[in-house]
């Protein structure tokens, strides 16, 4: 492999399962770590995940490759404290959600000997934290790097075999297209999930042991995601305005019609509807992206 030490600033769930997964396909690279609390650095050593240390200047100190798993809005303090640190040729690369401001953020912050490379991994689950990770997580799934216009070559495929090494597919796209793709694909429905526990919580007719005992049906599967950490899905609402309010637009536009339709008693709409988005969600399982499985697959995805 191209790196000989790997620095992780951040140990949560995809910090943690890149490090599983980079086991599994039997890098030995220096892994070192870095997270904000004592708390999770503490819970990082327990369970072996590298050397975990104490800064985030210390971790990248060394490093060949640096990867920034941490919420959209800490990319630019954090940048500021390891550039300093950062070896000539290191590669610089994040898991940020959103693309455009991460580039804003970190890119500027950077000294010239260092090669940045965004890229975001559309895998994860509700759950969050070093112990959240598993080596399996990135299997088959999508890894999109957004490479600035001046990005050395060599280091850009020296990525790309990394993300392979762990089991992702990798696709590449400009960053403005990227945060359009997820806002309908992640951000737009990630807010949608959180809207409807809220409206449930709200309705003062429907009991708070209603919604819990009675979730076996779709709100439980719909508002899965809901359950997602707060600090990274604020942070990615704050830094992708432009395309979410421009999908969500969109998404209250189709409500408006639907409800009408309801409203007019038209069913032939509401068919004809939910026909052409069933084909949709259909194509997502032949893509390899989900799967028809009871409680479409989760308790499959992780072990144990």
């Amino acid at each position: 492999m191209a790196y000989g030490k790997v620095a992780l600033i951040g140990l949560g769930l995809i910090a943690s399962s890149i490090i599983h997964a980079m086991r599994r396909a039997g890098m030995t690279a220096e892994i070192a770590g870095f997270a904000r609390t004592p708390e999770t650095r503490d819970a990082a050593r327990r369970l072996g995940l590298g050397t975990v240390v104490d800064t985030a200047a210390e971790a990248v100190e060394g490093a060949d490759l640096v990867i920034l798993c941490v919420p959209v809005g800490a990319m630019e303090a954090v940048t500021a404290e390891i550039a300093p640190k950062l070896k000539p040729g290191v590669t610089v690369t994040d898991v940020g959600s959103v693309k455009g401001a991460v580039i804003a953020a970190v890119a500027p912050r950077l000294p010239a000997h260092a090669r940045f490379i965004p890229g975001h991994p559309l895998a994860g689950t509700e759950h969050s934290g070093p112990a959240a990770g598993f080596a399996e997580l990135f299997d088959n799934r999508w890894c999109l790097l957004t490479p600035l216009p001046d990005t050395n070559g060599e280091a850009l495929a020296d990525l790309v075999d990394f993300w392979r090494a762990l089991g992702a597919k990798v696709d590449m796209m400009g960053a403005e297209h990227h945060d359009l793709v997820l806002a309908v694909t992640s951000h737009v429905p990630h807010l949608i999930a959180y809207t409807m526990v809220g409206v449930a919580d709200d309705l003062s007719r429907v009991t708070a042991s209603e919604v819990v005992n009675y979730s076996a049906a779709g709100f439980r599967d719909f508002t899965r995601i809901a359950a997602s950490d707060p600090t990274m899905w604020r942070d990615v609402f704050l830094n992708n305005k432009e395309a979410t309010l421009e999908i969500l637009g969109r998404f209250t536009e189709e409500l408006f019609a639907l409800q009408r339709a309801i409203r007019l008693g038209d069913g032939a709409h509401l068919r004809d509807y939910f026909t052409r988005t069933r084909a949709i969600r259909r194509g997502i399982i032949d893509a390899g992206q989900d799967t028809s499985a009871v409680d479409f697959g989760r308790f499959a995805s992780k072990p144990g």
